[in-house]
């Protein structure tokens, strides 16, 4: 399963999906040497067939520049693709229609198991049931449907997908980030315009935000987001979900979502390998 990681599904609405977007990787990457300032910097290198090696800890690891960060989360995105066979979490989702005071919190244990099953099971609910019908269970629906049946290189955070622009370095607590703007190529339901941050030392994705550029639901006029992801062990997955839309028969939503507990399997290593995920 992916990020960006990337789907959450309002309504019938898809966001970019919530594990690590796979990305389609070039037969040629980059070299990496040092300045004398501790800035890396970047040069063309043929990639070999081997998985990527864990990046370690940020705090030993010195400032990437754009181009490298960037780079970089793309070859950690396809390794996770290739080496990521299940995972479980537990899931809190608590959604609010301001307009009529109605509210609802879900937590559920979720199953995913790659690359198209995701199942929930129901662990506790308080709050309107209408809440829980209309907007939270088909937010899972929908989130199951696209999972089983949808292509994950049509959402995936890629170049292919997107248009890449620099916005400089800046923090989000403790790390430093680059920031970049994203902007489809095409109006496709599933894809957004805003931003996206990279950890500038790993390459690790950290936040994704914006407003998603078509809707296929009629009954949806507009949706924005902000989700923020975690290293977890080797992996990097969404841990929170703050999404706004406008719907046409329950006026404005707001979801809040929260994944913890989570229990990664990787896959085996001479799966992995199979793959061919190239090596930095």
């Amino acid at each position: 399963m992916k990020p960006v990681a990337l789907i959450i599904i309002l309504l019938g609405l898809g966001l970019p999906r919530e594990v690590f977007p796979q990305a389609m990787l070039p037969n040629s990457g980059v070299s990496v040497s040092a300045s004398a300032d501790g800035i890396l910097l970047v040069s063309p290198l043929v990639l070999g067939n081997g998985p990527v090696p864990s990046l370690g800890s940020s705090a030993e690891l010195p400032v990437m520049s754009p181009e490298l960060a960037l780079a970089t989360y793309q070859l950690r995105s396809a390794q996770q693709a290739a080496a990521l066979a299940a995972y479980s979490a537990v899931t809190v989702i608590h959604a609010e229609l301001p307009d009529s005071s109605q509210q609802g919190e879900f937590e559920l244990e979720r199953k995913f198991q790659a690359p198209h099953s995701l199942q929930f099971t129901p662990m506790h609910f308080t709050g309107d049931g209408f809440v829980k019908s209309n907007v939270i269970t088909r937010l899972l629906q929908s989130e199951v449907d696209h999972v089983e049946k949808d292509d994950p290189a049509l959402t995936a955070i890629s170049p292919a997908n997107y248009k890449f622009s620099y916005k400089g370095a800046s923090r989000i607590g403790e790390r430093l980030v680059h920031v970049y703007q994203v902007k489809p190529h095409q109006k496709r339901p599933g894809l957004f315009k805003g931003r996206v941050y990279l950890d500038a030392r790993t390459g690790a994705l950290v936040r994704a935000e914006g407003s998603v550029v078509k809707s296929p639901s009629f009954f949806v006029k507009h949706i924005e987001f902000l989700q923020e992801y975690a290293d977890v062990q080797s992996f990097t997955l969404p841990v929170h979900v703050h999404s706004e839309a406008k719907a046409r028969i329950v006026g404005r939503t707001v979801v809040d979502i929260v994944h913890r507990d989570y229990q990664p399997v990787p896959a085996p290593l001479n799966q992995t390998a199979a793959g061919q995920v190239p090596a930095l």
